[in-house]
């Protein structure tokens, strides 16, 4: 696996990658409209486009000789909600699920860090649904600790989440 950093025709796969890990991990009972809808119009190659061309975003791929296996997507600009836990958000962690358990989620953890590290950012945050055991699992093992929490909205309905803080260094 190698690392490097996303560019403007990696946009369809970040696509594809995003839309195979959330349905795969939120829509356990079967796809409804209204999921479909979000998923269908969240996950879109000229989102991600803007995504990676952002200079408030940074996105690190993971490669493998046949293409992109995960990311990681980092916001330098997103208000926690939790003001006494500031930092950079780590918006997405994504890995196929095919190569889950291969360490490729936590080396993608690592290159993020460093990267926060090298912009002089101090501490990370981020949200993980609160029923989403593995991921929480994952955060809680790589020095991330439950703050709060916070709810992911999509249109009129709210999920819990759960908020997850990281000093670096």
């Amino acid at each position: 696996m190698s690392f490097r950093p996303a560019r403007a025709s990696d946009a369809s796969s970040l696509a594809a990658i995003s839309m195979e890990v959330w349905v795969g991990t939120y829509l356990r009972k079967g796809v409804s409209g209204f999921f479909a809808d979000y998923a269908l119009s969240e996950f879109t190659t000229s989102k991600l486009e803007a995504v990676v061309a952002s200079d408030h975003e940074h996105i690190i791929v993971s490669q493998n000789e046949d293409g992109i296996d995960g990311f990681i997507r980092l916001g330098l600009d997103s208000p926690a909600p939790l003001s006494q836990y500031p930092g950079a958000e780590i918006k997405t962690l994504y890995v196929q699920p095919r190569h889950n358990g291969k360490g490729i989620g936590k080396a993608l953890l690592k290159e993020v860090i460093a990267q926060c590290e090298a912009l002089g950012i101090n501490a990370i945050w981020l949200t993980v649904n609160s029923e989403n055991a593995a991921a929480i699992a994952f955060y809680l093992a790589n020095d991330f600790q439950r703050v709060g929490t916070t709810h992911f909205r999509i249109a009129d309905k709210a999920y819990l989440n759960d908020v997850m803080h990281r000093t670096i260094g």
